[in-house]
């Protein structure tokens, strides 16, 4: 859940969107390069988030929220979850828009904002809480 009203709470969500957006610029990185390559938009867009979800854990858990430990099982399935999202969202755009680019783009923005509220409760407590209570 979100708290509208703590400060503590827009510096984490202003943290999550700033490696959000570097997050995002090295996936849609990769995704585009797949697909410069002639890679099949859902293959493009599967390796780019496996590899995505590699370079995200080191951002989101060093910085975003920093302090915080995660259980990687939860991370893993928080980005199974994650990528549901975004083929779900690629397939219902790509009915729709023409271009893989900008499909890829819109379904990373979708997932992004739903992946902000699933990593925060993957990394809820503080890392000095042994208990993973906090």
């Amino acid at each position: 859940m979100f708290k509208w009203n703590s400060i503590d709470e827009w510096k984490q969500l202003w943290r999550y969107y700033q490696v959000g957006i570097v997050n995002t610029i090295f996936g849609y990185g990769v995704f585009a390069a797949f697909i410069r390559f002639g890679i099949n938009v859902y293959v493009a867009q599967i390796i780019a988030h496996i590899i995505g979800v590699m370079f995200n854990y080191f951002t989101y858990s060093r910085y975003a929220f920093a302090g915080k430990k995660s259980n990687l099982a939860n991370y893993v399935l928080a980005y199974i979850f994650n990528y549901t999202v975004s083929v779900t969202a690629l397939f219902l755009i790509h009915r729709a828009v023409n271009s893989p680019y900008l499909c890829g783009m819109i379904a990373t923005i979708i997932a992004s904002v739903v992946n902000y509220f699933v990593l925060k409760a993957v990394f809820r407590w503080k890392a000095s809480d042994e208990q993973g209570h906090g």
